[in-house]
């Protein structure tokens, strides 16, 4: 007689476990209860179904419970709700949501994977019938059908995460008015707020009211009110604030909960019971970097939690090395990708640190679709360590990322990433490749070869009249400059040395940095002292400045925007 494993929830995490336990037992009696209709379906995928990029909604639904069985000889249970563990008895209670009975099934192993709810702030008009929210088919079908039949034309959506950017998108590309409020100063927290700039200039390039340091307040019928009182219409709203881990049944049962409120779990993803094993998006798990406990709510950590729980049940090692959070987005025309610690994380963790912030090609220039890529890399000081990076662009940040997801697992530093061999075709990226190029600037950084201000400082440097060198062509400094800074080429500088002060600090940028370097690097061989690289450089700056000049009406301080 095999085992007995029985599931609760679907989706990544449950269904994984379920798919490992039967490849490696053909004779485990394995059952999953999912309470909704739909026991497998890409959670990630819900939005596109908004814009019609995804059209038939039916198609996120990846298997049913025929499928489970036919194939996989796994009994798919939907509609049916766990509603209590007795742990005592080895069982759990069930309650058929169709037909009200209640029931038990024994276990002798039980793995818990219900996932995260969407939280709802508990404010006027949050259950109003055009409040949505989003977590699985069932809830986007109910929006799609509402916006058609209800023909609506303005949405709110409140919470500027992953979640949230991506209905906004989705919405706009429907056809909607959107407006997208967020409680902090940028979207997407992942990134930098040097680097959430680009992604807030997508968004309002595109249409979408982006509305920052503001919260929901009230919700009315054909508007909404935020904290600062302002009302802005809308038809249809949606709550993407965040998400809380579904632990309910495991606080009745008497499991252990972490620190962060989520369903604490060992190496092995067993909870304080070691029958009951926990993944997804309800557990707690260990932050290699910040070494401490944290949430993680992405469906590449639940299915290799899913797949290591599994094998613990036969006893197969897993090796736990916590997660580093890699993520990736794409926004209209630009994508976006983010791993490990962000300058301000590692900042407030304590951890000393510097970053630089480049902006290379994706590809050989003259080919085709050539795009700069932001890219902005954070180690520690002085080590060297890599503790994570941020991509933008409209080529394959993802890649980039990926390189240094799989650096920072390796414990590399900025010397190993600038001596990674890696692929090259003029297509597809560049000799030196983006990842390259970032590690050899920290190098020269750390190694104190130059010196550099952050692209947020360029404000200040304006304002109190420091002297900033233009090193662009006439064309390029006529067509948009800052307005205080004097154009000396860099193909010029050394024939106009005189114009360059050695009693104060001097600053240099060009269009994305490369001009900038060389002229500094030229003049600290000449023996100036206080000569600095502008991170960003023009293109930078402009992005940089742009939203906030946009929203705030403060005075430009470049003579013209130019991001090209």
């Amino acid at each position: 007689m095999g085992k007995k494993i029985v599931i609760v929830g679907g989706v990544a995490g449950g269904a994984s476990v379920a798919a490992r336990a039967r490849r490696l037992d053909e004779h485990a009696e394995i059952i999953m209860f999912e309470k909704g209709p739909h026991v497998s379906f890409s959670n990630c995928s819900l939005p596109y179904h908004l814009s019609g990029i995804v059209e038939d909604s039916q198609k996120l639904v990846l298997m049913n419970p025929e499928i489970f069985k036919k194939r996989y000889n796994i009994e798919a249970r939907v509609s049916q709700e766990v509603v209590k563990i007795n742990r005592k008895e080895k069982t759990i209670s069930v309650k058929n949501l169709a037909t009200g009975e209640l029931y038990e099934e024994a276990y002798d192993h039980l793995v818990l994977s219900p996932g995260a709810k969407p939280i709802r702030p508990n404010l006027d008009g949050v259950n109003n019938a055009n409040v949505f929210t989003v977590r699985n088919v069932v809830d986007i079908e109910k929006m799609h059908r509402f916006i058609k039949t209800e023909n609506a034309q303005k949405a709110a959506v409140i919470g500027g995460g992953f979640i949230g950017v991506e209905v906004a998108e989705n919405l706009k590309l429907a056809g909607l008015d959107v407006s997208l409020v967020e409680f902090a100063d940028q979207v997407m927290t992942p990134f930098d707020y040097d680097m959430a700039q680009i992604l807030h200039k997508e968004l309002v390039d595109h249409g979408v009211e982006l509305i920052l340091n503001d919260g929901l307040a009230k919700i009315k019928d054909t508007f909404i009110e935020t904290n600062s009182g302002r009302k802005i219409e809308a038809d249809v709203v949606v709550l993407a604030i965040g998400v809380k881990p579904e632990t309910a049944l495991a606080e009745d049962a008497d499991l252990e909960i972490g620190e962060t409120g989520a369903i604490k779990v060992n190496h092995h993803y067993q909870t304080s019971d070691l029958n009951i094993y926990a993944v997804g998006d309800a557990i707690e798990v260990h932050h290699r970097l910040l070494n401490k406990p944290t949430r993680l709510a992405l469906a590449g950590p639940a299915l290799k939690q899913a797949r290591a729980a599994a094998d613990h049940m036969y006893a197969i090692p897993n090796r736990n090395e916590g997660v580093i959070g890699s993520s990736s987005i794409h926004l209209f025309d630009m994508n976006a990708a983010a791993t490990g610690l962000n300058a301000r994380t590692a900042k407030d963790a304590g951890i000393p640190h510097d970053s630089v912030y480049v902006i290379p090609g994706d590809k050989v220039g003259l080919m085709p679709n050539s795009n700069p890529m932001h890219f902005k890399l954070v180690y520690e000081y002085p080590t060297g360590r890599i503790l994570g990076a941020q991509a933008i662009g409209k080529g394959n940040v993802d890649k980039r990322i990926d390189v240094i997801a799989a650096i920072i697992k390796l414990n590399g530093t900025i010397e190993d990433l600038k001596d990674l061999e890696l692929t090259y075709s003029p297509m597809l990226g560049t000799a030196r490749d983006v990842v390259n190029h970032a590690a050899l600037v920290a190098e020269n950084q750390l190694h104190g070869l130059y010196k550099e201000v952050k692209v947020s400082q360029v404000r200040d440097l304006v304002e109190s009249n420091a002297f900033i060198i233009d090193a662009r062509e006439k064309g390029e400094y006529q067509a948009g400059h800052l307005k205080n800074a004097v154009n000396i080429p860099l193909s010029e500088f050394r024939d106009r040395l005189d114009e360059i002060p050695t009693d104060q600090p001097v600053y240099i940028h060009c269009r994305s940095g490369q001009r900038s370097y060389n002229m500094v690097m030229a003049l600290n061989n000449l023996g100036y002292e206080n000569i600095y690289n502008i991170s960003g450089s023009y293109l930078g700056i402009n992005i940089y400045e742009y939203f906030n000049d946009l929203v705030s009406g403060r005075e430009k301080i470049v003579t013209q925007y130019n991001f090209k």
